[in-house]
């Protein structure tokens, strides 16, 4: 699996370069994908499943970052923020909001979506076609707008 054996050069690479905040969220990246790998014990583990993971990571320090933020606590908000930055180097290209509105639109358009009670089907749609190169919550917030 190609992500992967990226992901335990850049652990070697960080070892070498003793880039500890890199190597301690990389290692921490490869437990939660051999957590994954357990889980879904017996079928192998796909490199959709490994996007997965990187995805909820992400999410995670996101939040985090939130609420450290909210909290005052700049010193843990920083940390999160670097290791935001090292996950983020192994997502897809995320999509800019010109491009998701554009999608949106279209979809509304080719669903007949008139009211925010079409939201549902509408974001089920955009998710498929952005097929995770886009922030849930920037389209969930793109439909809402476009539908109220």
């Amino acid at each position: 699996m190609e992500i992967r054996e990226k992901i335990t050069a850049e652990i070697k690479s960080a070892m070498l370069a003793k880039d500890s905040v890199k190597l301690n969220t990389l290692r921490f990246l490869q437990s939660a994908i051999k957590n994954k790998e357990i889980d879904s014990r017996p079928n192998p583990i796909t490199a959709d499943d490994v996007m997965a993971v990187i995805k909820k990571l992400v999410k995670q320090r996101k939040e985090s970052i939130d609420q450290f933020t909210s909290a005052g606590r700049m010193d843990l908000a920083d940390q999160e923020s670097a290791e935001l930055k090292v996950l983020e180097n192994y997502l897809p290209q995320q999509m800019g909001a010109a491009e998701v509105e554009k999608i949106v639109t279209d979809v509304i358009a080719a669903l007949g979506a008139k009211t925010i009670k079409d939201m549902g089907p509408v974001m089920k749609e955009v998710m498929a076609r952005t097929a995770g190169s886009a922030d849930g919550k920037m389209i969930s917030e793109t439909i809402k707008s476009k539908l109220s």
